[in-house]
């Protein structure tokens, strides 16, 4: 099955490659003209806003700067998305009518000023997230929206992906976290295909690297530390790493990502008090790694 949906993925890929505007008749796909911004947190300041500090009285500030990458808009507002642990979302504008190129910063009472919904500063809790975007007006009127209002992405995956420009910036309310650096990992788990020689995988070792993004934000330079290509190097030509993801919030990870067969990841897991991370991940195909310990490297 894994083998069929990558060789699908193939052909897709390669269709895409060939694609053009004109259909070889009289019409042409109308290509409207996007805008796109370019935000990015200032590194100096607060990259998530602390619930201690928040908690003990201190008003944080977050800043970003925001700049238009691609596109001519007569008018630009930057927006927020406050979204609760228990799921609610919030929208507000946050800068109507925005000079960009611009620097802007928000405090915790900002924020709380910002969203009817949030009564007081003690309204801020635990996993809550702020994300920041932009919606623009053209010349002829049109209003495009970077998100929708339950903030998913309102444009292409091109656009996301493209390290020219960063369309959306996201505050967690979190606690600090400092856990980048090199980990040794032990794996054991199952595999749901036939072809896995090592099935039910035991006590599988291998090295990766955290990359810390800020805000208890982390990148693993391979999110299933070698699992894959021990199970599916041979049998599918699945041999090089799969990089994941997982945010940290005062010590519960949670993350997922696509895999190269077009799967989506789920990671779960915890950091332990001996400085070791435990976790838990699980594919759409049903493949488990039941637990994977990550040990720092001395």
């Amino acid at each position: 099955m894994k083998k069929i949906k990558f060789l699908v993925i193939m052909v897709a890929v390669t269709m895409i490659c060939f694609s053009c505007d004109d259909d070889g008749g009289t019409s042409f796909r109308f290509l409207e003209e996007g805008i796109v911004p370019n935000i990015q947190k200032d590194a100096s300041k607060d990259a998530f806003f602390d619930l201690i500090k928040i908690s003990s009285g201190e008003n944080i500030s977050v800043a970003f700067s925001v700049e238009v990458a691609q596109g001519d808009p007569i008018a630009s507002d930057i927006v927020g998305f406050y979204k609760t642990a228990s799921g609610l979302i919030y929208k507000a504008t946050l800068f109507q009518n925005a000079t960009l190129p611009g620097d802007f910063t928000l405090s915790a009472n900002d924020v709380v000023s910002a969203f009817t919904e949030l009564a007081s500063i003690d309204d801020l809790q635990l996993a809550d997230v702020l994300t920041i975007s932009a919606s623009f007006t053209r010349s002829d009127g049109t209003v495009l929206d970077l998100l929708n209002d339950d903030t998913t992405d309102n444009f292409s995956a091109n656009t996301k992906n493209s390290a020219l420009f960063n369309t959306v910036i996201s505050y967690p309310v979190s606690c600090p976290s400092d856990i980048s650096g090199e980990y040794t990992v032990v794996s054991s788990g199952f595999s749901t295909d036939g072809a896995p020689k090592n099935n039910p995988l035991v006590n599988l070792s291998y090295d990766v690297i955290l990359t810390d993004n800020g805000g208890g934000n982390y990148d693993i330079s391979d999110g299933v530390a070698g699992v894959y290509q021990d199970w599916y190097c041979a049998p599918y030509g699945y041999c090089f790493e799969t990089a994941g993801n997982f945010t940290d919030v005062c010590g519960t990870l949670t993350g997922s990502w696509i895999e190269s067969f077009g799967c989506t990841i789920n990671l779960t897991g915890t950091v332990n008090e001996d400085g070791t991370l435990t976790i838990q991940w699980s594919n759409c195909f049903g493949d488990t790694i039941e637990e994977a310990i990550y040990t720092p490297k001395s």
